[in-house]
């Protein structure tokens, strides 16, 4: 193990300069344990029958394509926690995201090998492709502005529909939150005031305050959509558009509460929003207002 740290110090340092040996080997050894731990606690949390022979699955149709943007927005996460610890390791902006991207592919990839293995799910290559956007959409940006302006975020709500199929959507809050997709909504985060040039006259977009855009969905009690119709539920499409704020620019002098907020970041906060409700069925389409979502 010290001999593959002291490699990778090695390969680090002569690309990329000045790198920190003691951070980079703290880095390497923590992202090791954290990878197993997680990859442990996940095979315990949804492999419930024993493994098998390796198949591929095509289940771009599930969920209404949610979790595809979970997938997405999971591996988006772990390369920007992977982009920063980097950084905190020596590597500007551009060398930290690809390999925080790096990261994030990487550790995504063995929980696809192991679904290839469970009688219950399959390979899929429609996961696969969400695992490349995560890493793809942080990536793009720090290459081309050298900064995020467009941030994937998350927000949960607990539903009555787990209470009907406990054994898909979560026996409780604590299954719920990743299993019920009928409470999750994945956003993309802008923030209007990174896109303004210093030098304009026009009226600035204060720095904090994002425009978030979000996808969920509602009444999907089965993973199939005509399975859930025959379970007596009218699956919809839930589109929203709704305020913000960029945790990540709100002015600190503490490191410590630089790192809760980036790590909060990756939250889309409770506020007012606007539903657009899309189904295949009459009302085909339906506009809400909520005072404040989650």
């Amino acid at each position: 193990m010290r001999k593959l740290i002291f490699l990778l110090g090695f390969l680090h340092s002569t690309v990329f300069g000045q790198i920190r040996q003691d951070r980079l080997n703290g880095l390497l050894i923590g992202q090791g344990a954290v990878f197993a731990g997680t990859i442990y606690g996940l095979s315990k949390a949804w492999y419930k029958k024993p493994l098998k022979n390796f198949h591929t699955f095509n289940d771009n149709k599930e969920w209404l394509q949610l979790d595809k943007a979970g997938h997405a927005y999971t591996a988006y996460q772990i390369a920007r926690m992977g982009m920063a610890a980097y950084q905190w390791a020596g590597m500007n902006n551009q060398q930290s995201a690809l390999y925080g991207a790096t990261s994030g592919v990487t550790f995504m990839l063995p929980i696809e090998i192991l679904d290839g293995f469970s009688p219950e799910y399959g390979f899929s290559i429609g996961d696969v492709v969400a695992n490349l956007t995560g890493p793809a959409i942080l990536v793009t940006q720090q290459l081309a502005w050298g900064e995020v302006r467009v941030t994937p975020k998350w927000s949960f709500h607990p539903t009555r529909l787990a209470r009907e199929r406990p054994e898909l959507l979560g026996r409780s809050w604590s299954e719920s939150w990743l299993k019920d997709y009928n409470g999750q909504t994945y956003w993309l985060s802008m923030n209007p005031a990174s896109f303004q040039a210093s030098n304009e006259r026009t009226v600035r977009w204060p720095k904090l305050l994002n425009i978030a855009v979000g996808y969920g969905i509602d009444n999907m009690i089965a993973a199939d959509y005509e399975k859930s119709i025959a379970l007596g539920r009218r699956p919809v499409r839930q589109f929203f558009i709704s305020p913000d704020l960029d945790l990540t620019r709100i002015p600190t002098h503490s490191d410590l509460l630089k790192s809760l907020l980036f790590l909060a970041n990756c939250l889309k906060i409770p506020a007012p929003a606007i539903e657009f409700r899309v189904s295949k069925v009459p009302p085909k389409f339906k506009v809400k207002v909520h005072p404040v979502y989650f």
